[in-house]
């Protein structure tokens, strides 16, 4: 059982390449203010010492992509996002810029993405291991960023960094730490409960959906941008009746797999967000799921007969009143 009190402490640690992440380069004078009017996090006032956690939207409110963005200078920006969806929302993105003076840019080739987790890896870190989630600092070329913890089955918060800096440098950053199995990085990502828009689900959620106005995805008081109607409509007028969870089950799950609710089982409840193997054994993820769904009865892979999901532990709190407010 994955969630059994006799299981061992689970430790997690050391360093890995995150490969299915890439990272945009937007330079220029009006780099900033250009991503302000186009993604649902304030970038405006973005400074030197923060990352920002955006979506990036279509003018129906769907999110498209999302990013872990940061400034490396006045100029600079640099944008981790799914590696799949990178060449679209560039391309979109791209689209815009018109007379602002910015240029996007793909840096995979140049830039590579490195988590680091675990007292082995916080050790390395240093003084940068005291972030605050969202905080940055740069140490040299590269950056370093604190991403939101993790829920552990056994009640503890995992914290998680990343170093994003040249793809040369990346290596010297692994070595000096014990290899971290990527699924096992993929399943904290999963446990953190801030779910990344993937291939297999562009398009189908508004950020509340996921969450995002609860881990800093989404500034309400900024300006416009695509989806921003659509986005605050949904935040004070309570048209969205659903939000994400973390469930667990014994067999596979992967983005884009629909959940039934037993007390609904005409139609599909959810959709699985982001998933990966447990360590322990069965599979996590984030699933959207319709509020109700929540309330009472069981919830059910691929159909209301199919393998019985259990509900997690998200690693923050969902306002008792969200049914109301989301």
């Amino acid at each position: 059982m994955i969630m059994s009190p006799m299981n061992p402490p689970l430790i997690l640690d050391g360093a890995v390449r995150l490969s299915h992440w890439g990272v945009i380069r937007a330079q220029g004078d009006d780099a900033a203010s250009f991503l302000h009017g186009q993604l649902s996090n304030d970038f405006a006032l973005l400074g030197l010492s923060q990352a920002r956690l955006a979506a990036y939207c279509s003018p129906k409110g769907r999110m498209l992509a999302s990013f872990v963005a940061f400034k490396r200078s006045a100029s600079e920006l640099w944008l981790a996002c799914d590696a799949q969806v990178l060449p679209t929302a560039l391309k979109r993105l791209s689209m815009f810029v018109l007379r602002a003076k910015a240029k996007l840019t793909d840096a995979g080739a140049e830039l590579a993405a490195v988590g680091l987790t675990g007292p082995g890896a916080e050790a390395w870190l240093g003084d940068n291991a005291q972030l605050a989630v969202w905080g940055k600092n740069d140490a040299g070329e590269a950056s370093i960023v604190r991403l939101p913890d993790a829920a552990l089955p056994d009640g503890r918060l995992q914290r998680r960094f990343v170093w994003v800096g040249p793809a040369a440098a990346a290596a010297t950053v692994e070595s000096a730490l014990p290899a971290l199995p990527l699924a096992r990085w993929q399943w904290l990502e999963v446990m953190s409960g801030v779910a990344a828009i993937l291939a297999a689900t562009v398009e189908q959620f508004v950020p509340q959906m996921l969450n995002y106005e609860l881990v800093g995805g989404v500034d309400f008081k900024k300006g416009c941008y695509p989806g921003q109607e659509i986005v605050a409509r949904s935040q004070y007028r309570g048209t969205i009746k659903r939000r994400a969870a973390i469930v667990h089950a014994t067999e596979e799950l992967s983005a884009g797999m629909e959940v039934f609710a037993s007390n609904d089982p005409g139609q599909p409840a959810g959709l699985v967000a982001q998933a990966a193997p447990h360590p322990l054994g069965g599979y996590s993820a984030i699933v959207e799921l319709k509020l109700t769904a929540l309330e009472a009865g069981s919830l059910h892979l691929r159909g209301a007969e199919g393998p019985v999901l259990s509900v997690g532990r998200l690693p923050y709190s969902v306002p008792v009143d969200s049914t109301a407010a989301a």
